[in-house]
């Protein structure tokens, strides 16, 4: 994906409720879209070449289970949004999944998301777990 869609992405993120400043998601898209299997960014398009929506996959290998795929993001636009979009990225990234060996797709989701709950569980995703996330800001250490 060229840094030049990075603006339209960006907007994307923030009606997932993500806002993101064109630069940092310009640095995020790099950093995700490397060559090679651990991570892909899937972005569907309009026949101009706009983005209308994009997923956001990577193989998750842990200690405590299998390896699987997660999709991290799945946004389509709101002017694209009840026309099939959602499902064919999510079908793309399946794929992408499958191909690198994958038996498994997770996706985590807001409890509040309840439009994102009813989809998920219209492609066939079943509640696994309910989970709290914590997160805690990081500062370098003075010696470092």
């Amino acid at each position: 994906m060229a840094v030049l869609d990075a603006a339209a992405v960006a907007d994307l993120a923030t009606q997932l409720g993500y806002p993101t400043a064109e630069p940092d998601m310009a640095r995020r898209i790099g950093q995700v879209a490397t060559p090679g299997d651990r991570a892909a960014l899937l972005v569907a398009v309009d026949d101009e070449d706009r983005p209308l929506g994009w997923a956001h996959v990577e193989l998750r290998q842990t200690l405590v289970a299998e390896p699987a795929a997660q999709l991290m993001a799945l946004v389509v636009g709101d002017g694209a949004r009840n026309r099939g979009l959602g499902r064919d990225l999510l079908a793309a990234v399946e794929a992408w999944a499958i191909a690198r060996g994958s038996q498994t797709l997770l996706v985590a989701t807001r409890v509040t998301r309840t439009d994102a709950h009813r989809f998920y569980r219209r492609e066939g995703f079943a509640l696994n777990k309910t989970s709290h996330i914590f997160e805690k800001p990081l500062r370098a250490s003075a010696g470092s």
